[in-house]
């Protein structure tokens, strides 16, 4: 059998196998693997890659469950004992068992006598070995339902990595955002139903907000049960996406009852668990409400607390990864939640502070929680044996008589560690303000232990905004991050800001915007190109956008799939804005931008670009384009369909109408597209809401200004492709917004051209038809230089207006369809006549009018196939089309004698359609052009009821034509038969013949052989009379008058009612927005109408084709602003959109339902602070009575002083003096004569009291802060004694120290070149062995310093002033900054300063020596001999012990002057002999990540120098 360490060799290739793309990676290695350097690293990815892989390599159902059967025997495994040795205990039944607590007949077949282990005792390490596991797979608790979870049973040596290997690949779960690990008591206990309510409500709260992994110990009982239950009960009131919470339970696989269940070597998919509370016994049953459960296993069976190093192990693992998620990848974070609890719980506490994971300690649950709970206020020093002790009665009433003394000093000692690291301990009280959620008060925890931890910079700012951006906690961030007490530049949260983007949090945008993140300095071309890469999948247009990518690889012949560009998005946009806009991103040339590597949040990203700034401006030669920032990141937004993120960021922009609209265009283009209909109804919606904002904010421009604010409908926006408000509002067929009263002014003006839109329309026609009247006062126009009634210019204003060209044409037609009527019916001879030749060249001026709207006419410059693409859309062209070939065609047969008759038909058809062409004229008038819309819709219902009436005219035909008639051949008689006959039944032409009465054989030929008449129906040959049924003839006409006439045509009428009160209610708004079609046409049409237009022709083919001048647009419709009228006028279009938002925000906070919601919450807060617990309230009035009490004391004693000293001065004698304080306080000591209170002493050291002695197993004997001192009884201290064995024999003290070897040390003196005196006097000598002059610290022996007594180092603190590149200093708080040299040395992570312990006869610690060249050595001992000392004595190190201890002397060295000579050579001499060692210039602040003892001598430094700390 293979053994372990064999095992664990053959794990990595095995892992690679199944994830060979992780195997391999040097660079997700971190530096310190501590135990699981066995497994290879498996590279973190965010939750999308990880869902992408799983996809990949592990495809659901019978594929996953055979990766899964292959891969758990392989990579996990279980223990088993191989040698049975009877124990002295018996089981719960009576029975023999073995030493590991299994039967006999539960051990392997040959574990009874194993040869190689006979006659030797049991050892686990030995006995119990490892193989293949045989539980793992799906778990299914009978009786409760479908509650299905995953499980595995794994050897409590399994390396952590395979576990999370397993969780995230093979289970499928998400890389966590926090990890919370529940802790406390494993056995029921009662809790308040209030504080149980508020805990689970809290912690589910906490766990599905920030998507976290929630850890117990997974049984169904103690605070595992609670957490269960707040679970199911969260589940429960949830819908199934939002009840998605991840609950591993932890447990010992010897512990589980019902276990035998759950064992299936090819796996459990189910395998069903039975919930017995009532026989578990001494064992536990899992708890259904988890999800998954990790069952460790030692080999053992009923033995508690296996599991906890392995648990202990898998969440530092856990918190050691880092998650990449939108961008910003943080440390995944962990935080201990505590609920009651006994010694086992404490023992947890104690870790956990002691490897820094914040606590949540909830008080009101029982036991050590409130022990904990009680005394966290208190200064450590209160905190004493006697309280402890106390505490413990209150608390553990049952159990209370098991604490021993010495429990009660381990229990003290480790209370009074936990208090003293306050930043990590975190106290929820119920109803506490600021604690009225578990939820806030555990990030609270994570928050307040990250913002106390020792950092770099702003290492540990940017760790918490991390961390609340990927919770998505915005109240948290307001709360605890962006306070008064960090300034922060608004460049240092565009990483976060990127990954608030992609991650859809809008709420953090907002609050970045907020404080002071400027979009033009966070938008550059590179992050616009990280943000369409990171497009969520599903989103339309990263769709369309890979589809432009495929066509770009199909033509460029590649096989690589090209990256996304700005002109690929580009590209699909203008297929969204349509034909009224310009590209966005134009297309870069090949050699336009080389590569640049420009770092984007965690990726770096390669593109091509020189500048920035020549991103945004291109010389004349190439595109110009602008890059609005604003603009980007709404279009960004905008198709993805996030509503609140594009809500927000329209606030922020400037061309914020035409932005709107974009938005609706955009939103109804993509909504044609979608295949989800609900995600096409969000998009419908928000369209209309943007376009809602942009009637708002035009109606208030409106009301403010009519003149600007149509100025806003045509200003050319270069921001949005060179197009216009009006333009975008037209090809987003937003009605409402062009049937607006400001924008239908806007096109009465138009209408009217420089005319006034009061002239009457009959003094247009008087004028029209008489000129010469324009001198008089009838017609009045809008400008003055036009009011002259002399002025030549009125005649040209008047007949290039639209209104009048429109009635000019309107002129023409109607002679023009005279003339034609006229030539059809009074002058078609064989010969044309001069009136139909005039009629021909007529028709020729329309046909060039009909070009010149196709292919000439084009001021937007769209391009000959874009224009007679736009030109077929509208019904009004392809019906002129239609007219005139079929007008064509009749000329062509006209000209032809042959033909001359058909060619006089097909004329007259064409006099049709050009008459049809009649109703579009009409839509001008108010009255009949709604109504051309309205018969317009009921011809759609006209057709298609056409195709339901077929069915009973076909049906009804075929049938009485076969009953009737006998093989008719003729196919126009059978038509007739057929169709026109029954048509024409509807409408009351019955045949005469089709019930036998009036028929007459003169009116039909019997054999068919007339062609004019219809054959007869089946006549009987004697008498010739129809023998055809006559009764089943009737029948059918009955039911199909009855169905064609009553049926089907009533149902077209009702039809017609739907579709007029249908259309009849937006009529106005249809007829107002096609009005823009007939006002633009005319506006751009040539004044003179046809046949005398073709001199306009004539002249614009002389200016476009001989003189090459480009067309123009009338600035009326489409107005290009000076850069200075433009953006006046934007920002004031701005200034009124902010009114409107305010006004916005008013109206919401007036709504009813919002004021409802306001006074319910209200409401609500205080039924909870009346609601509290009466006791609890009584208890903050007594701490504020006793912290008022000692104020009153304190005051009390420093007024006595002031009367002392005024007595000693000669003021008034001692029996005039009033008595000050009661009694209590007179017995506070007396303060020094100099003013100040009497200092407390120094305090105990802290670090040389740790119980883990560091570098070592051995663990102190526990000393609380009141027996420290040698002069205080401690009968119990009987500390272990350790003295580590170093290399160089040379420079220690004996290791085993024997009182002989002990007496040969000279002790307070030099020994030899040992200095063993001691910077604080004489130090005291027991038994051989010196005394810590600082008291006791639970360890003898000298530990792992080198000599008994004193060991003396020397800390040089190097330091300059932190500058500015212009050299000045900086200043922080108006205090100088200063810099420090710090060093990281080889194999330790923390930063110290350089320096260290002195070797014998020494005079630079070694330390130093290796971070300076050997030439410096005498110079750098000059610096120290000018340097100033700032401490000397003793230093409070975790090495310490009762009889060795550290003494330094600490030397400030400060460089005052930047270009101080020996400050540029120390510098030039700095070197590094291991290629570990890192040297730094470090700012000096207090959270700098130096040794605590190394901190104490910067803030000295810092004093002295009256520098910032």
């Amino acid at each position: 059998m293979a053994t372990r360490g064999q095992r664990t060799k053959v794990l990595p290739s095995e892992l690679n196998k199944v994830c060979p793309e992780r195997g391999d990676d040097p660079a997700t290695h971190p530096r310190k693997m501590s135990d699981f350097e066995v497994v290879p690293n498996l590279q973190q990815s965010s939750s999308s890659v990880l869902r992408s892989r799983r996809k990949a390599h592990l495809p659901t159902g019978n594929n996953e469950k055979e990766n899964l059967i292959s891969w758990i025997p392989e990579n996990i495994r279980k223990k088993e004992c191989t040698y049975f040795v009877e124990s002295s205990q018996m089981s719960d039944s009576g029975r023999i068992v073995c030493e590991c607590g299994y039967l006999r007949e539960q051990h392997l077949e040959d574990a009874a006598k194993p040869p190689i282990f006979l006659g030797k005792e049991w050892d686990p390490k030995r006995h119990i070995q490892e193989m293949p596991t045989d539980a793992f797979g799906d778990i299914h608790f009978t009786g409760l339902g479908q509650k299905m979870g995953k499980y595995v049973r794994v050897s409590s040596d399994t390396p952590p990595r395979i576990i999370y290997h397993l969780m995230t690949q093979h289970w499928g779960l998400d890389a966590p955002n926090l990890l919370i690990s529940v802790t406390g008591g494993a056995k029921n206990f009662i809790m308040k139903p209030r504080l149980k309510n508020i805990f689970r409500q809290g912690l589910v709260k906490v766990a599905q907000t920030t998507g976290a992994w929630i850890i117990t110990g997974g049984s169904h009982a103690g605070v595992m049960k609670q957490v269960g239950e707040a679970v199911r009960d969260f589940i429960l009131s949830c819908s199934h996406k939002e009840g998605e919470i991840v609950t591993i339970g932890i447990a010992t696989w010897g512990t589980v009852y019902n276990r035998e269940s759950l064992i299936c070597p090819m796996g459990g998919f189910p395998a069903e668990y039975v919930l017995d509370e009532e026989n578990q016994g001494s064992l536990s049953c899992l708890d259904s409400n988890h999800s998954h459960f990790i069952l460790v296993d030692d080999g053992t069976h009923g033995r508690y607390g296996v599991e906890i190093p392995l648990r202990t192990r898998l969440e530092k693992f856990i918190s050691e990864q880092t998650k990449v998620k939108g961008g910003v990848a943080i440390k995944i974070p962990i935080v201990c939640v505590v609920l009651e609890g006994g010694p086992g719980t404490l023992d947890t506490i104690y870790n956990a502070i002691t490897n820094g994971t914040p606590c949540v300690i909830v008080e009101g649950s029982g036991r050590v929680a409130d022990v904990i709970a009680q005394v966290a206020s208190l200064p450590v020093p209160k905190i004493t044996i006697a309280l402890i002790q106390k505490k413990l009665s209150m608390f553990f009433h049952d159990t209370y008589e098991l604490f021993t003394e010495g429990k009660l000093v381990e229990w003290t000692k480790k209370i009074q560690d936990i208090v003293r690291s306050k930043h990590l301990l975190t106290i929820f009280r119920e109803g506490k303000y600021g604690h009225q959620d578990v939820d806030v008060a555990i990030l609270q925890a994570l928050f307040k232990a990250s913002r106390n931890q020792d950092h770099f910079g702003r290492e540990n700012w940017d760790h918490q905004l991390k961390l609340a951006v990927a919770w998505n906690r915005v109240d948290i961030a307001r709360s605890e991050i962006f306070t008064d007490d960090h300034e922060c530049k608004p460049t240092d949260l565009h990483p976060v800001m990127a990954a608030a983007l992609i991650s859809n949090k809008p709420e953090f945008v907002k609050l970045f915007l907020e404080q002071g993140v400027r979009l033009k300095e966070f938008v550059t071309w590179d992050t616009l190109v990280y943000l369409y890469d990171n497009l969520a999948p599903s989103c339309l247009f990263h769709s369309k956008l890979q589809k432009v990518l495929l066509e770009e690889r199909e033509h460029t012949t590649g096989s690589k799939m090209p990256r996304i560009q700005l002109h690929h998005v580009s590209q699909v946009l203008r297929e969204l804005l349509g034909r009224s806009t310009q590209p966005l991103y134009p297309k870069p040339k090949q050699t336009e931008r080389p590569r640049l590597s420009i770092p984007v949040p965690h990726i770096k990203l390669n593109v091509q670009g020189s500048s920035l700034r020549s991103l945004y401006k291109r010389s004349s030669g190439r595109v110009t384009f602008t890059m609005d920032p604003v603009r980007d990141l709404l279009i960004w937004a905008v198709v993805q369909n996030r509503k609140e993120l594009a809500e927000i960021i329209w606030a922020q922009s400037q061309d914020c109408m035409a932005a709107a609209l974009a938005c609706s265009k955009i939103l109804k283009e993509l909504a044609k597209e979608e295949d989800d209909t609900d995600t096409t109804d969000d998009m419908l919606a928000l369209a209309e809401e943007y376009e809602q904002k942009a009637i708002d904010v035009f109606t208030d421009c409106y009301r403010k200004d009519e003149e600007r604010a149509q100025k806003l409908l045509t200003r050319v926006s270069e921001a949005w492709g060179k197009t216009t408000c009006l333009q975008l509002a037209l090809e987003a067929k937003n009605m409402n917004f062009v049937s607006h009263g400001g924008v239908q002014g806007f096109l009465t003006k138009v209408w009217w051209g420089k005319m006034c839109v009061d002239n009457g329309l009959w003094r247009v026609i008087v004028c029209m038809l008489f000129f010469p009247l324009l001198y008089t006062s009838l017609i009045t126009f809008r400008e003055k230089r036009l009011q002259a009634l002399g002025c030549l210019m009125r005649l040209r204003a008047f007949f290039t207006a639209p209104v009048v060209i429109f009635h000019m044409n309107i002129l023409s037609y109607f002679i023009f369809l005279l003339l034609f009527a006229y030539v059809l019916m009074v002058d078609f001879q064989p010969s044309p006549s001069w009136q139909e030749y005039l009629l021909y060249f007529w028709l020729f001026s329309l046909v060039c009018e009909e070009i010149r709207q196709q292919l000439l006419y084009d001021p937007d410059g769209f391009g000959v196939v874009k224009m007679a693409s736009l030109y077929f859309k509208d019904f009004w062209n392809k019906l002129d089309i239609c007219a005139i070939l079929v007008f064509i065609t009749g000329l062509t047969c006209r000209l032809i004698p042959s033909t001359l008759y058909p060619g006089r038909i097909i004329l007259s058809l064409a006099f049709t359609i050009f008459c049809l062409r009649l109703m579009h004229i009409f839509t001008v008038s108010k009255t009949l052009g709604p109504k051309i819309i309205i018969v317009k819709r009921m011809m759609k219902d006209v057709f298609f009821f056409l195709f339901l009436l077929a069915v009973w005219v076909v049906s009804f035909g075929v049938a009485k034509q076969a009953i009737l008639i006998h093989n008719e051949q003729r196919v126009e008689w059978l038509f007739r038969g057929v169709v026109y006959h029954s048509y024409l039944t509807i409408f009351g032409q019955i045949p005469s013949y089709i019930d036998g009465v009036n028929f007459n054989i003169d009116q039909c030929s019997p054999n068919g052989t007339d062609p004019r008449k219809p054959k007869c129906p089946e006549t009987n040959e004697d008498d010739k009379k129809p023998i055809f049924p006559e009764w089943l003839t009737v029948i059918l006409l009955c039911l199909y008058l009855l169905f064609t006439n009553i049926l089907l045509l009533n149902l077209l009428i009702a039809m017609f009612n739907y579709t007029f009160q249908q259309v009849q209610e937006h009529t106005d708004q249809i007829w107002k927005f096609q009005r823009h079609d007939l006002i633009e046409e005319y506006h751009g049409r040539p004044p003179a109408p046809p046949p005398f237009i073709l001199l306009n022709h004539l002249q614009i083919l002389v200016r476009r084709g001989l003189l090459r001048r480009p067309a123009t647009r009338h600035k009326q419709l489409k107005e290009k602003l000076e850069k200075n009228e433009e953006a006046a006028l934007l920002s004031w279009e701005m200034y009124l959109k902010e009114n409107y938002l305010q006004h916005q925000q008013c109206q919401e906070k007036q709504n009813t339902e919002q004021k409802i919601r306001d006074i319910a919450q209200r409401v609500d807060v205080l039924a909870e602070l009346l609601d509290l617990d009466r006791v609890k309230r009584t208890g903050l009035v007594e701490r504020r009575l006793v912290s008022l009490e000692d104020q009153v004391q304190q005051s009390a004693q420093a007024l006595r002083w002031i009367m002392q000293a005024l007595q000693s001065s000669g003021f008034g004698s001692g029996e005039d003096m009033p008595s000050v304080g009661s009694s209590k306080a007179l017995e506070m000591k007396d303060v020094d004569p100099e003013g100040k209170p009497e200092e407390s002493q120094p305090a105990c050291h802290v670090l040389a009291r740790n119980l883990l002695y560091p570098g070592s197993h051995t663990f102190r004997f526990p000393v609380p802060d009141e027996k420290v001192p040698w002069e205080v009884e401690f009968p119990l201290y009987d500390p272990p004694a350790y003295s580590a064995d170093h290399k160089d024999m040379a420079v220690q003290d004996p290791f085993s120290p024997s009182l002989e070897s002990l007496l040969k040390i000279n002790y307070n003196t030099m020994d030899g070149l040992i200095d063993r005196q001691s910077f604080h006097g004489l130090y005291a000598v027991q038994d051989g062995l010196p005394l810590n002059p600082m008291g006791r610290t639970g360890l003898r022996g000298r530990g792992r310093l080198h000599c008994f007594g004193p060991n003396h180092a020397l800390h040089p603190v190097v330091t300059r002033w932190r500058r500015n590149l212009d050299g000045s200093i900086i200043r922080k708080s108006l205090k100088k900054m200063l810099e420090v040299l710090v060093a990281q040395y080889p194999l330790s992570d923390v930063w110290s300063l350089p320096g260290g312990s002195l070797e014998p006869g020494e005079t630079l610690p070694l330390k130093l020596k290796w971070i300076l060249r050997r030439e410096f050595w005498p110079q750098f001992q000059n610096l120290l001999k000018q340097g100033t000392e700032i401490h000397k004595g003793y230093l409070d190190d975790p090495r310490n012990t009762d009889n060795a201890w550290v003494e330094t002397v600490a030397i400030s060295v400060h460089f005052n002057n930047q270009n101080d000579v020996e400050m540029k050579r120390l510098n030039s001499f700095l070197q590094g002999c291991d290629p570990e060692l890192c040297i730094r210039w470090q700012v000096l602040d207090k959270r700098i990540p130096l040794h605590a003892n190394h901190k104490e001598l910067l803030h000295k430094v810092s004093v002295v120098l009256g520098a910032y700390y």
